[in-house]
């Protein structure tokens, strides 16, 4: 893996501009038909990417779907497959802003889960920045308002099921190549969502067509500049740039749909990636 910090620090700040759009277009769509269908359709166009992308590796198709863990790989593309459509629906009912100062706090649920999950050793500092970030979550939802509602709880729900995923990526690491693991997340996911998706088609109007086909494009660039940007450099030199998507998000809230930017938000999205980043930085100083 080469080394060049700077070109994946830039990927993974366009990546999380275009997971934005992506997620933009898709709160826009599934306002109208449900998630599970929009997601459907964006899938099977990643999973013709996967293959398209798994055929000109070296040894082909065959080469890169070769796992000695087929079930955990199963398994991963289907929960980020629903993981996907229960935070499209927080989106929908809950605003792009306040989903996803929500959905920030999963880097700190994967630091509380990596002890018992992947017997990481996690050390009082990075407890006490999991305990901040709480305050920072509890501080967004305000419990026993009306904030503290189903999009709420789907938000928190999709931040839970998105730290496993990413625990259960790592675990598969210590076997599998990341084509391999990105090859079954794409072609697992597209299986499993069809089998559901097809009870919830409805005709698309001409005009969304057009969306759909930008979220698909959008789907398959972020996924592919995402690989480079892993490619360019340490995943612990740009993992924090990751919450940018929280900021661009959050812009596409309030200039496309008109969404506002509560003081309370604001200040718990804070505290919650800065803790965040803390937990980031001594899992990194751990490893050395």
């Amino acid at each position: 893996m080469q080394n060049n910090a700077r070109q994946g620090i830039t990927l993974m700040i366009l990546t999380t501009f275009i997971f934005a759009v992506q997620d933009g277009i898709s709160r826009h769509l599934a306002s109208q038909y449900g998630p599970i269908m929009i997601v459907m359709i964006r899938y099977w166009f990643f999973a013709v990417f996967v293959i398209a992308l798994s055929a000109v590796r070296s040894g082909g198709i065959l080469r890169v779907a070769r796992t000695s863990q087929p079930v955990l790989q199963i398994f991963r593309g289907v929960l980020l497959v629903a993981e996907i459509c229960v935070a499209i629906a927080a989106f929908v009912a809950l605003g792009l802003v306040q989903a996803h100062a929500i959905f920030a706090s999963y880097p700190l649920m994967i630091a509380a889960l990596s002890g018992p999950v992947l017997g990481e050793r996690v050390g009082w500092r990075r407890w006490g920045a999991i305990g901040v970030g709480l305050i920072g979550v509890l501080i967004i939802l305000r419990p026993g308002s009306q904030v503290f509602s189903s999009g709420a709880i789907l938000a928190l729900t999709a931040a839970f099921m998105f730290a496993l995923y990413g625990l259960l990526t790592r675990y598969a690491a210590r076997k599998d190549s990341a084509e391999t693991s990105f090859f079954w997340t794409g072609i697992a996911g597209a299986i499993a969502i069809t089998i559901v998706g097809v009870f919830f088609w409805q005709p698309l109007a001409q005009q969304d067509w057009g969306w759909m086909a930008v979220l698909s494009v959008t789907g398959a660039l972020g996924h592919y500049l995402l690989i480079k940007a892993y490619e360019s450099t340490e995943a612990s030199t740009i993992q924090p740039f990751a919450y940018f998507q929280l900021v661009f998000a959050s812009m596409i809230g309030v200039l496309i749909f008109a969404e506002t930017m509560q003081a309370r938000v604001v200040l718990g999205a804070i505290i919650v990636v800065s803790a965040g980043l803390f937990t980031l930085f001594r899992e990194k100083r751990a490893k050395r």
